[in-house]
């Protein structure tokens, strides 16, 4: 790769710093789509003795890559996010993609299809992260910042999503106490 291209693909992605999110951080800043990718791939790395028979190096792959069609059409939340703005969204991205030099080109599109797809344990463990760190990270943001259909989300969301594995589910437990120990707080104090 030619350091112009690759300088030209980090400025592209640099776009994900400013693309913000719709969930806040614990200080109430809006959060960025960076920042969220981010922290599913540093889960991804501390997870690795948790899954040693998977490729973690793919799964932090995935989890770094995976909102970068957001450099094109901003955030949508899953809730509001359509049929069309996700084909829209494929569509810039697999352009952006297919003018990538050679075989990062091929790799990202590989993860991309492996992503979709959901057939290995790595792309189910990524997409069980993705949704994951957007729920810690609503537990972790003040309640008043929720959106009302969130109470109600945050406590069923994912679920089915890390059903695949045990340790997975627990987590998910867990994350749900918090969401509930954060709602009945918030009828206490509130």
């Amino acid at each position: 790769m030619r350091p112009r291209d690759f300088l030209d693909i980090l400025h592209t992605a640099e776009r994900l710093k400013d693309t913000l999110r719709h969930c806040t951080t614990s200080e109430r800043r809006q959060e960025s789509v960076a920042e969220h990718s981010w922290r599913a791939a540093l889960m991804a790395f501390m997870l690795k003795s948790e899954f040693p028979e998977l490729d973690m190096d793919r799964v932090i792959s995935m989890c770094l890559i995976h909102d970068l069609g957001e450099c094109f059409t901003g955030d949508i939340p899953t809730f509001d996010k359509t049929s069309a703005d996700r084909v829209k969204e494929d569509e810039l991205l697999a352009e952006w993609v297919d003018m990538l030099p050679g075989e990062l080109s091929k790799e990202m599109s590989r993860l991309y299809f492996e992503m979709e797809a959901q057939q290995t344990e790595e792309s189910k463990l990524f997409k069980a992260l993705d949704k994951l760190e957007a729920l810690i990270q609503h537990n972790e943001s003040p309640i008043d910042t929720w959106s009302e259909n969130e109470y109600e989300l945050n406590k069923t969301y994912a679920f089915d999503t890390v059903a695949f594995s045990d340790w997975l589910t627990g987590l998910r437990q867990e994350i749900l106490k918090d969401t509930l120990e954060k709602i009945e707080d918030e009828k206490k104090n509130g």
